[in-house]
């Protein structure tokens, strides 16, 4: 069996930079040394995660964990989660939504549309390192199907 498994890459979405480093910083104090893309607005994350091109297949063999901020200065966290989970490409792809808001009818839109963990800001650290302890253990068990 070949054992050509991709380390995960964190697609952090943050547009506050104090929050973008306190998140990396409770990545990095829970044993997580998985690279880290920075992004600090939606259009640049989806140029990333979909390619020039908007089909998603820039991801196709990717392995990403995705953090992101509900609150965008160009978009909502909401769109750019939609956009995840209805491509082929990314659906599969683990979204943890950090946010300030904890307005119930928003944490159940975000389930419903897919995302895996909500996790309301400031972020408890021992919550939070557990979200990607837990995520990062489904990485290690999930075998992605090769393409057809």
């Amino acid at each position: 069996m070949e054992s050509n498994v991709q380390p995960v890459c964190i697609v952090m979405i943050e547009d506050d930079a104090g929050h973008a480093r306190l998140i990396e910083r409770n990545i990095r104090r829970a044993g997580v040394n998985n690279n880290i893309i920075p992004f600090t607005n939606g259009t640049e994350a989806l140029t990333f995660l979909f390619g020039e091109d908007g089909s998603g297949e820039a991801s196709s063999n990717r392995h990403l964990l995705i953090l992101l901020d509900l609150n965008l200065p160009d978009m909502t966290g909401v769109d750019i989660l939609q956009k995840i989970k209805s491509n082929a490409h990314t659906k599969r792809s683990p979204v943890v939504v950090l946010t300030t808001t904890d307005d119930q009818r928003e944490i159940q839109r975000c389930y419903d549309l897919g995302c895996n963990v909500y996790i309301t800001k400031p972020v408890n650290y021992e919550g939070f390192a557990a979200a990607i302890r837990q995520l990062g253990l489904f990485f290690t068990v999930i075998k992605v199907p090769e393409n057809p």
